[in-house]
């Protein structure tokens, strides 16, 4: 994102005694101590000089903010909306918060935002991080009281937001059937903004080139090729961020990107226990299902409550390094 440091014009009157200078700020006027007349020659120069160089600027952030806010053209009121919920399952979770923009085709925005009671408890690790838990909506709504509601506002409405084609939607559908409200989405249109993202700023070998080099990758998927681009990408990477400090999606710290193969190695597989990703390590360091029906659940306790799954697991179509793993744990906690 450009940051841009914005200049208030001066603005130069006359006043007892010569020019002063009123300067404009988000927060209102301030005057300077009045000016000589015998400086106004000097003055005037450099004033015609300053406000020249402010229009440059003006111009610049005027023009720098007209390309990135650009108007939405609607024919129908588009409604921006995003949900916390206690977790991300759409058949067993359910949500916590509704939020709201709808923009109207004459511009108009109206906001609608509420907390929802969900019926069940909410986990500690939802509540870390959309911050709610079970104290904030004890006394809320259930979304079967604010269904009609809800639908009533939504009524006539697209919909967008990020990631809602995979969340968002699947989750507020659910809750409408099962508030048994009729709330359908066939004759809407749905607008990701996540879909149109990873559209247009690819993720792959030959962006990560382009980003990090400033180079076009020739002849990608050549594997000498690609592993040459790769080289450099690397290089590149610890040179632009050596020192910098790494964050998960709540903000906690989780290392700091050093040119050191020990620590990019503890960084990128922090928490992987088998390559296919079937368990991995928790916050607390322990191995966790990270699939079915024992997803988030201790690999231990599963296989000590139910011996059979190891069994079935065994003999299930995963990966031999998956079993191998698997069998690892058994065998350290028998």
């Amino acid at each position: 994102m450009l940051n841009l440091v914005i200049f208030y014009p001066l603005i130069f009157k006359y006043g007892q005694g010569g020019l002063s200078s009123n300067f404009l700020t988000g927060k209102g006027v301030f005057s300077t101590v009045p000016y000589r007349n015998s400086e106004l020659g000097t003055r005037n120069l450099e004033l015609r000089t300053q406000n020249s160089e402010l229009r440059t600027r003006n111009y610049l952030i005027t023009k720098h903010e007209s390309q990135h806010c650009m108007k939405l053209n609607l024919k129908n009121p588009l409604a921006f909306f995003d949900l916390e919920a206690t977790g991300t399952n759409v058949i067993h979770d359910r949500i916590v918060e509704v939020a709201i923009v709808q923009l109207m085709p004459n511009g108009e925005r109206t906001t609608f935002t509420k907390k929802v009671n969900p019926t069940i408890p909410i986990p500690p690790e939802s509540s870390l991080l959309h911050g709610i838990y079970d104290e904030d909506v004890k006394d809320a709504p259930t979304f079967k009281m604010i269904a009609k509601s809800l639908a009533k506002f939504l009524e006539g409405c697209d919909l967008a937001g990020f990631n809602i084609l995979r969340f968002d939607i699947p989750m507020l559908v659910e809750e409408f059937l099962r508030a048994k409200v009729d709330f359908k989405t066939a004759h809407r249109k749905l607008i990701d903004t996540q879909k149109i993202f990873h559209l247009m700023e690819k993720r792959n070998l030959s962006s990560a080139y382009q980003f990090y080099c400033n180079k076009t990758l020739a002849g990608a998927h050549s594997a000498m090729v690609d592993t040459l681009a790769t080289v450099e990408i690397l290089e590149a990477q610890v040179a632009r961020y050596e020192g910098a400090t790494v964050t998960d999606i709540s903000g906690n710290k989780v290392g700091t990107i050093k040119n050191d193969m020990k620590k990019l190695h503890e960084l990128t597989t922090s928490t992987m226990i088998d390559f296919a990703g079937r368990m991995t390590y928790n916050e607390e360091g322990r191995e966790v299902f990270n699939f079915g029906k024992h997803k988030n659940k201790l690999v231990s306790q599963v296989l000590k409550d139910e011996p059979t799954y190891y069994d079935w697991m065994m003999q299930s179509d995963f990966p031999l390094d998956t079993k191998r793993k698997l069998t690892q744990i058994k065998l350290k906690y028998r």
